[in-house]
């Protein structure tokens, strides 16, 4: 009598073996994924006492180069909630829109300090690569100026490209003999103003009062003390149009008499 033959245990035995190796891989890349999330928390250092961390290499965004984000755009959603958070923080314990003005032009004052010493590195940069690219050697670093209108150039073009992408609308001399000492810098429609609704009983605020206080630190950083205001001037075409009206003082008309007999420019 013929005996039956044995079952295959072949294919069994490649299965069992495939699930053990499908298993052994999952395992193997969870244990990666937890390595790498594992590795990723000890790269933040925690900043002892404030709660801030910090990369392991302890580079921050002062560790960039200057000209990387040069042609950068901020987003002007961002833009809109951090500045509405400031004019808040400014409102607090004012006594009247005056000095919620003067709160908002000391917060733009140290900020002109610093724009214009950008400003100026990034044009010397650029002046330097430029220089080196071509074969003239003619080309400067551009210095500070010395006399009010090329300054007043220097804010109401390259400043005005570098905060808002374009230049300033208008720049105009007072033209009373009473008051040779002021000048206008004009914008039509103040981007600081787009995202801020301002009450009725409080119509005559203008928080451009922002960028008249980087207007001023601008100013004294290249060694022209003034006073710089921002006043409401709106027509039926541009009714948010804001003039910044600049006053310098007495020794800096004095020096721009000397100056302008002298032959300087």
């Amino acid at each position: 009598m013929s005996s039956s033959a044995s079952p295959a245990r072949r294919p069994s035995t490649v299965s069992i073996a495939t699930t053990a190796s499908n298993a052994t891989e999952k395992q193997q890349q969870y244990e990666q994924q937890q390595q790498q999330q594992s590795t990723r928390q000890s790269q933040l250092i925690q900043q002892p006492g404030t709660g801030l961390r910090l990369p392991s290499n302890r580079k921050t965004i002062y560790d960039r180069h200057l000209n990387r984000s040069r042609n950068a755009e901020l987003s002007r959603a961002s833009f809109a909630y951090i500045f509405a958070e400031m004019v808040t923080y400014a409102q607090r314990r004012v006594t009247g829109i005056q000095d919620l003005e003067r709160r908002l032009n000391e917060q733009g004052y140290p900020l002109g300090l610093r724009l214009l010493d950008l400003l100026f590195y990034r044009s010397t940069t650029s002046s330097s690569s430029s220089a080196l690219s071509s074969s003239s050697t003619s080309s400067s670093p551009p210095n500070r100026p010395l006399r009010i209108l090329p300054l007043l150039h220097l804010i109401h073009g390259p400043l005005w490209r570098l905060l808002f992408n374009r230049p300033a609308d208008a720049l105009e001399h007072s033209v009373s003999p009473q008051t040779p000492n002021e000048y206008m810098i004009t914008d039509n429609d103040p981007l600081v103003n787009t995202y801020i609704s301002v009450p009725k009983e409080m119509s005559m605020l203008n928080c451009a009062a922002f960028v008249a206080g980087i207007i001023e630190g601008v100013c004294d950083g290249c060694g022209f003390e003034a006073k710089v205001t921002a006043h409401n001037q709106g027509t039926e075409m541009w009714p948010g149009r804001t003039v910044f009206l600049i006053r310098f003082g007495d020794s800096v008309m004095e020096r721009e008499n000397l100056l302008e007999r002298a032959g300087v420019k």
